[in-house]
């Protein structure tokens, strides 16, 4: 397997995601007094840009490879992992994370625990025995929490003492767990095909996005309970795409579901942002 090759089945597409949740717990970290920039943040902040990628996307595809050969996504938007790579990116995973757990003893007890829920939650969400991604509602709360402890554990790098307001923690877990039950949405056919169980598979189309809708809502106020009440705003452009998402076909769910990583990216920048003022 190319390097070529593990780069496009990392999803660059995505990269921003586990980078972005990492980055806002730094900046967040750093909105208390006396703490200093080190060179753990920058080593990490590489790590959440690829390797946690080809971990979390390259499992994922060894697992998922019998239900992908029958999803249109993958095979149009994304890509099917061929067979004969699987045992190469289950190397590429173990030497591409391997090296960064060496320098977890150099980090405070809680930087570390977040480092392995991280790696707990992203093999477990595809790997068996416990392959949450076929459980229902646990596929959403294994998904969701990947991202939610990466930005825990950048907090940490920078803030080994610190603690922060559990409120915005579980604001993010239903903005993540929302991001994971819509991207199931355009799957429930080819998942339905394939004997598995999804939270989308589960409820069906339109009441998953309900769900969605409810979470993006309650997510963005909670958000602006402590931070600031114009972020309740921000839930309008999700209200909006989840809405034109009810009764579509999956060619049509497919166009709107391929504009969620823009957004992610444009509300993620306004929310560092936001971060870094605080700090001037």
């Amino acid at each position: 397997m190319t390097f070529s090759q593990i780069i496009k089945t990392s999803r660059p597409h995505f990269w921003l995601y586990e980078l972005g949740t990492y980055i806002i717990g730094v900046i967040a970290g750093f909105t208390h007094s006396g703490v200093t920039l080190s060179w753990e943040v920058f080593l990490f902040g590489f790590y959440f840009l690829l390797p946690a990628n080809i971990l979390i996307y390259g499992i994922n595809d060894v697992f998922d490879y019998e239900t992908d050969m029958k999803n249109p996504k993958k095979t149009s938007y994304e890509d099917v992992l061929p067979k004969e790579q699987h045992k190469s990116v289950f190397l590429w995973a173990a030497l591409t994370t391997t090296p960064f757990m060496l320098f977890l003893p150099a980090l405070s007890p809680y930087a570390i625990l977040s480092f392995i829920a991280f790696l707990f939650f992203a093999f477990f969400y595809s790997s068996p025995p416990i392959r949450a991604k076929i459980r229902p509602g646990l596929d959403s709360l294994f998904s969701g929490s990947h991202y939610v402890v990466t930005g825990i554990f950048g907090y940490y790098v920078v803030n080994p003492t610190g603690s922060f307001n559990w409120t915005l923690v579980a604001a993010a877990l239903l903005w993540t767990t929302a991001m994971h039950a819509y991207s199931a949405v355009p799957d429930i056919k080819a998942d339905a095909e394939s004997g598995i169980q999804t939270i989308a598979t589960k409820l069906g189309a339109n009441k998953t996005l309900v769900f969605c809708l409810a979470a993006y809502i309650l997510s963005f106020n909670l958000i602006s309970m402590v931070v600031h009440d114009a972020f309740a705003l921000l839930s309008a452009p999700y209200i909006i795409l989840v809405i034109q998402s009810f009764n579509k076909t999956d060619v049509a769910l497919l166009k709107i579901y391929k504009k969620f990583s823009y957004l992610n990216a444009v509300i993620g920048m306004i929310f560092s942002l936001y971060l870094l003022l605080q700090l001037v």
